[in-house]
C-alpha cells in the first residue's frame, strides 16, 4: 500500500510540474513581454511563489512524520510521553524554522519586484 501512494504521489508530482507550472512560466514571460515590460519581473514572481511552495510542502510533510512517529512512541510506550512530547515540540519547531526562512527568501525576492 505504501509503494502505491508512493508512486501516486510522485505521479501527482510530476503531473503538477509538466500540466500546471510549465504553462504558467510560458504564459508569465508573454504577458510581460505584451505589457513592454521585462520578463524577469514575471520569473521573480514565479520564483517567489515556487522558494514558498516547496519548503511549505516539505515542512508539511515532515511535520505529518514527526507527529506519526510520536504517537506511535506514545501508543507503545505510555509512560515514556512526557520525553517524547518535548522531543516532538523541539522537532516540530525546527522543522518550522525551515519554512520561515523559506518566507523570508520569498519576501527578498518579492522586494525586487
Amino acid at each position: 500500500m505504501l509503494k502505491l501512494l508512493n508512486k501516486l504521489y510522485w505521479g501527482f508530482a510530476l503531473f503538477f510540474a509538466g500540466g500546471v507550472i510549465a504553462p504558467v512560466l510560458a504564459f508569465a514571460e508573454e504577458t510581460a513581454e505584451a505589457a513592454g515590460g521585462d520578463s524577469s519581473r514575471g520569473s521573480i514572481a514565479i520564483a517567489a511563489a515556487i522558494v514558498l511552495a516547496i519548503p511549505a510542502a516539505g515542512g508539511a510533510i515532515g511535520q505529518g512524520n514527526a507527529a506519526r512517529a510520536a504517537l506511535e512512541g506514545v501508543a507503545r510506550n505510555p509512560n515514556a510521553s512526557g520525553k517524547l512530547l518535548v522531543q516532538l515540540i523541539l522537532s516540530l519547531a525546527l522543522i518550522e524554522s525551515l519554512v520561515i526562512y523559506a518566507l523570508l527568501i520569498a519576501f527578498t525576492l518579492s522586494g525586487k519586484l
